[in-house]
């Protein structure tokens, strides 16, 4: 990566997830997408990708392996038992890959805390849509308790149209990353995700429900530091609001969220997606601007 040149990156897997995220990677000023990879190439997803000028391909990974030089960074958009194959061979090429699958291997990263640990990293794990929209406040739930947490539970609503044929057949995996997540950022005793596909319509908009257990609630310093965060996380992803504010139910801690998408690719609706390749895509600026420090550029 030179100076003033675009940090190349290829999208691994050309359905709703990765089709968005090359609208986001064209827009970006950092990146520049060579590769856009699918298994066919006949498909409405391919003939966008044609229609803006990107290299296209359905060899799958064989093409990162065919092609390295054309790829600084790889964006794993295919499923969790695809990155199981495709980790090891990226590893093998020497390219960080950003995984946007449940698979688990890389280090679990959510920008709006802990994206500055991550960029020297080969793999990144994106843990899941609910992860991202909801580990950040439960994050700042431990830290305002000093991580003395009882119990955490999620429970985050999509609309069914947005839920593709890959988050269908990871819903185990969504849910056990999810939990794994929650459990890494927060240190709770104890975590609980749950996934709802709505099939209402016209459709909802991206819908998550954080409960905690704590043993003295500071609310007052909590609801300080949830805006706090809030304002962190709009930085990446505009659509990203509190609906419910903190508030004590019981002897549980309660906060809403909704996530809008930007409407790129995907129906506004699917904010579940955009956050995800939200908070993909702000990690891969930041690797390209730290691989022009590391190479004395400005």
């Amino acid at each position: 990566m030179t100076k003033n040149k675009k940090l190349k990156v290829a999208i691994l897997g050309g359905g709703l997830i990765g089709t968005d995220l090359l609208i986001k990677v064209i827009r970006s000023s950092m990146l520049e997408c060579t590769g856009f990879i699918s298994k066919s190439i006949n498909s409405t997803r391919m003939a966008k990708a044609i229609s803006l000028g990107i290299p296209i391909s359905d060899k799958g990974i064989n093409a990162i392996e065919d092609n390295p030089d054309m790829y600084d960074l790889v964006f794993d958009a295919t499923s969790a038992s695809g990155h199981l194959i495709h980790a090891p061979i990226l590893e093998k090429l020497g390219k960080m890959v950003i995984d946007l699958t449940p698979a688990k291997l890389g280090k679990m990263c959510v920008p709006a805390v802990n994206i500055d640990e991550c960029l020297h990293l080969h793999n990144v794990n994106m843990i899941t849509c609910g992860g991202q929209a909801t580990i950040p406040l439960a994050y700042v739930i431990a830290k305002v308790h000093d991580f003395d947490v009882d119990y955490i539970e999620v429970v985050s609503t999509i609309s069914s149209r947005s839920a593709g044929p890959a988050t269908r057949s990871n819903i185990d995996e969504y849910i056990d990353t999810t939990e794994k997540g929650l459990l890494h950022f927060s240190k709770a005793k104890k975590t609980k995700a749950i996934l709802v596909l709505n099939p209402a319509e016209p459709c909802i908009n991206m819908q998550n429900t954080i409960c905690a257990i704590v043993k003295n609630p500071k609310m007052n310093e909590l609801k300080i530091q949830v805006s706090k965060m809030v304002d962190v996380l709009k930085s990446y992803v505009p659509g990203y609001e509190i609906a419910v504010e903190p508030t004590i139910e019981g002897n549980r801690i309660i906060i809403m969220i909704r996530v809008k998408g930007l409407g790129d690719f995907l129906p506004s609706y699917a904010g579940n997606l955009d956050i995800i390749n939200c908070a993909a895509v702000i990690i891969a600026e930041k690797y390209a601007i730290k691989r022009q420090t590391n190479h004395g550029e400005s």
